[in-house]
């Protein structure tokens, strides 16, 4: 009788137990660090934050891929873990650790084929690849493409304002903070690749342009604070 391979697709109970691992690793992260952990200063980069963020990106990778035509199976669980690492380890190689993370994740929890695991892990590091999209797989593609909308949009907006508490900055700045959203938002967007990223990331800008054509219409310094520096 031969050996009985499992199926390269990932069942939600067995996604399931992926989410909870990746949300305790990224918990004891935090709570390991005698300090607090690495990023303390930044509520936003809490485990709670982290989370989410992983979520979203999540959501959108698993649509572009559908959309694109990629595996799904592979985008999903390379976005799940692809920020695994991103409270305990320097930034730089913050991608390159979740791969391993995630590689003795999958080779210890279930006998998913070799190549599949392969993918997963090459596409978890190749997330924060700075070149051109089309250097790296479909899947890989779709995965950082999901990472950079998710910096683009209302959710950006509103990391920045919370940002501006965090300066103790008052509602009289929030001109600059959503330019900066503006600017930010379209350098990210540049990069992308996909029709249905495009599509994406052009609905969430045009978001934030509204959002700051409903500030200066409610907030007077806003508007002289634009006036007096040029900006369109």
């Amino acid at each position: 009788m031969g050996v009985e391979i499992k199926e390269s697709s990932v069942s939600d109970e067995e996604f399931a137990e992926m989410k909870r691992f990746v949300y305790d690793y990224l918990a004891a992260s935090v709570e390991n660090e005698d300090d607090g952990g690495r990023m303390r200063w930044y509520p936003w980069h809490s485990a709670e934050y982290r989370y989410n963020h992983i979520l979203n990106v999540v959501d959108l990778a698993s649509y572009i891929a559908e959309e694109e035509g990629a595996d799904p199976d592979i985008v999903r669980v390379a976005a799940l873990f692809h920020d695994i690492a991103k409270l305990d380890a320097e930034q730089d190689v913050h991608a390159e650790e979740g791969a391993r993370v995630a590689r003795e994740y999958l080779e210890s929890r279930g006998e998913y084929p070799a190549s599949f695991v392969d993918q997963i892990c090459q596409c978890v590091s190749d997330h924060s690849y700075q070149g051109s999209l089309e250097d790296v797989s479909l899947e890989a593609r779709c995965l950082m493409e999901a990472d950079i909308l998710d910096k683009v949009g209302a959710n950006g907006t509103a990391l920045m304002l919370l940002r501006m508490g965090y300066e103790a900055r008052t509602h009289m700045d929030a001109a600059e903070m959503v330019d900066r959203v503006l600017e930010r938002g379209r350098d990210h967007s540049a990069r992308i690749v996909s029709d249905t990223a495009e599509s994406i990331a052009h609905q969430r800008l045009k978001r934030v342009k509204w959002f700051r054509e409903w500030l200066e219409e409610e907030v007077a310094e806003m508007e002289r604070i634009r006036g007096s520096d040029g900006r369109d």
